[in-house]
């Protein structure tokens, strides 16, 4: 497929006022539209498409008939005026005017993120009344979670069944570009996480008359894979992810869970070229992946970043001595397999991975920046699919003073970093799975589904596992009010931020690992050779016991400008490194010793 010209799914308002609308229907003999009270069959036009241009104002609304079938929603609905099994509604993009019409972006290497849900932050119009609090803090990057439209009013996200169609749960078209528009006036980009691995389990009604959009020969966690070996629906997902580009005018996009995608690699490679061409040169525009297969060969054609759930999990079961799981892949020799991650990004590269039934997972990521990967200690995975949604501080609640140390080497090592919405201010509060399906049977039939997951972790109180579908359940997910001790959180988090301005942007763009030294358990020295040929040096202890460093960790020309343990610095000079401390330092270029300069294999 060449690059785009136009959308060829959903209803597309011309420039003499009549609407296009058209439909893959390829199981169908013949489809009417509804527009109004009005309906009117439409023209078959080969290939499955059925088409109709029909005069209809912005706002009105409109359903497919197709033959057997009954009533459905346009599956690129723009809008829908109730919910997802009611009728789509005509939206005119041109209406919105910009304000910050000059707004292009900004470099990748300056990405902190902040991954938010919006329901839980008050809707489109609630998380844009955020947005100074979360520039002040240093967040140049706002992730919203899917915000795809899915049943009933509360969901968590990935859910979702109508891609081009923002929830109205969470407010309108306008408002959701009132928010990028004002993110963008804080020189902030807005990234959205799509999903094109599956629908969601309740208002997909593809399958009625569009059976091809799916195969019958794989089968996926949520049922049958999507097709994509077919040009209609490959144009889909294309035209879905230029559609928020291009429309909404978000910065980037974060594809979920593309593991989960069927010739993935093919498909992937494809999308991003034709995105690229797609828009205008001077858009700084983003693309990240979240994949398990760790594929590192995307990041070298068309696409950013990566998730990096190796280093999440090395981390976690350092900070917490999990190793139940996908946990237990890392609970041998971890210290050295977090400085892997820390010189090569990926853990896993090829080796066989226990969490895998020990097949080979990964490809080798050397030769890649740090820059390709994006460091989390927690997001919406990581705590929301726990049993009891228990973010990183309750389950350290023991050791502080590790996860502060773990804070800092995220956000001072050179991997672009991902914050979860509350990490920021020390939340406590759980982020639960949460639904709302109508359906008593198959909300009963989630609830339970969620128990039997977590019945080998929680057999003593399997009724505890919140019900997903409980009003309590959203109520427990909601972030606190900001008191004194999440101001406190906050400003810290502001600092190390601000740190990170100062000493790592100026050479992040281009840097690249030189060593890591592994002290002893839970210890690692790490150094990088930034682009302008100033040397970073990191010193982190996650464990509880002081570390003997060699002496010449750190010289008096290091600029040593943030410990966690106050004097630790010292400490480092005179052979030692304090439990749970993290020691950030940089030896500017012309300190750098000459036969320094060489990169390390």
């Amino acid at each position: 497929m060449s690059a785009f010209t136009t959308y060829t799914h959903g209803a597309q308002v011309l420039n003499d006022g009549t609407v296009y609308f058209r439909l893959w229907a390829p199981a169908s003999e013949r489809v009417t539209l509804h527009v109004g009270e009005q309906a009117l069959p439409m023209r078959r036009a080969g290939e499955g498409w059925f088409e109709l241009t029909h005069r209809c104002p912005a706002g009105g609304v409109y359903c497919y008939e197709p033959e057997g079938v009954g009533r459905v929603p346009d599956p690129a609905s723009r809008q829908q005026a109730d919910d997802v099994a009611g009728p789509s509604v005509v939206l005119d993009h041109a209406g919105y005017v910009w304000r910050n019409e000059g707004w292009r972006g900004r470099p990748w290497h300056e990405a902190v993120f902040y991954e938010a849900h919006a329901g839980l932050l008050g809707g489109f119009d609630g998380l844009r009344a955020r947005l100074p609090e979360l520039a002040g803090l240093g967040i140049t990057a706002l992730e919203l979670m899917p915000v795809a439209d899915f049943a009933g009013p509360r969901n968590w996200g990935y859910d979702g069944v109508l891609p081009y169609a923002p929830d109205r749960a969470y407010g309108t078209p306008e408002a959701l570009k009132a928010l990028v528009d004002a993110a963008h006036g804080l020189e902030m980009m807005v990234f959205l996480d799509v999903v094109y691995n599956h629908f969601g389990p309740v208002g997909n009604f593809l399958p009625r008359y569009a059976p091809q959009f799916f195969r019958d020969d794989v089968k996926t966690p949520w049922g049958p894979a999507i097709d994509f070996r077919r040009e209609p629906v490959r144009r889909f997902f294309a035209e879905n992810a230029l559609y928020w580009l291009k429309e909404y005018r978000f910065d980037g996009l974060r594809f979920d869970a593309v593991h989960a995608i069927v010739d993935k690699e093919e498909w992937l490679g494809e999308l991003a070229v034709q995105l690229r061409a797609a828009l205008p040169l001077e858009r700084c525009v983003h693309l990240v992946l979240e994949n398990d297969d760790n594929t590192a060969s995307l990041l070298r054609h068309g696409y950013d970043g990566q998730w990096n759930d190796d280093m999440h999990h090395v981390v976690h079961h350092l900070l917490t001595g999990e190793a139940h799981g996908y946990y237990g892949a890392y609970a041998q020799r971890p210290t050295e397999k977090l400085a892997r991650g820390l010189a090569q990004g990926f853990i896993y590269q090829g080796e066989p991975s226990p969490a895998h039934d020990g097949r080979a997972r990964g490809e080798p990521s050397s030769m890649l920046p740090p820059t390709a990967f994006v460091f989390f200690l927690q997001n919406h995975d990581q705590v929301g699919n726990r049993a009891h949604g228990d973010r990183l501080k309750t389950l350290c609640r023991a050791r502080p003073d590790a996860l502060r140390a773990a804070v800092a080497l995220q956000l001072l090592c050179p991997a672009i970093p991902l914050i979860f919405m509350g990490e920021e201010q020390g939340a406590e509060t759980p982020f639960l799975y949460f639904t709302s399906f109508s359906d008593p049977e198959f909300a009963a039939a989630v609830a339970q589904g969620r128990r039997a997951e977590f019945a080998a972790f929680h057999a003593d109180e399997p009724g505890r596992i919140p019900d997903p579908n409980a009003q309590e359940t959203w109520n427990a997910s909601l972030l606190p009010p900001i008191d004194e001790a999440a101001r406190q959180w906050q400003a810290w988090y502001a600092q190390l931020l601000a740190l990170r301005r100062q000493y790592l942007w100026p050479g992040l763009k281009g840097c690249s690992a030189q060593d890591v030294h592994v002290v002893q358990e839970a210890c690692v020295i790490a150094r990088w050779r930034l682009a302008n040929g100033d040397r970073l040096t990191l010193a982190c202890n996650l464990s509880d016991s002081r570390a003997e460093v060699p002496v010449n960790a750190l010289n008096a020309q290091d600029t040593v400008f943030y410990e966690s343990v106050s004097g630790a610095a010292a400490s480092i000079r005179s052979g030692g490194l304090p439990a749970c401390c993290t020691v950030a330092s940089v030896l500017a270029a012309s300190e750098v010793p000459a036969d320094d300069l060489e990169e390390a294999p």
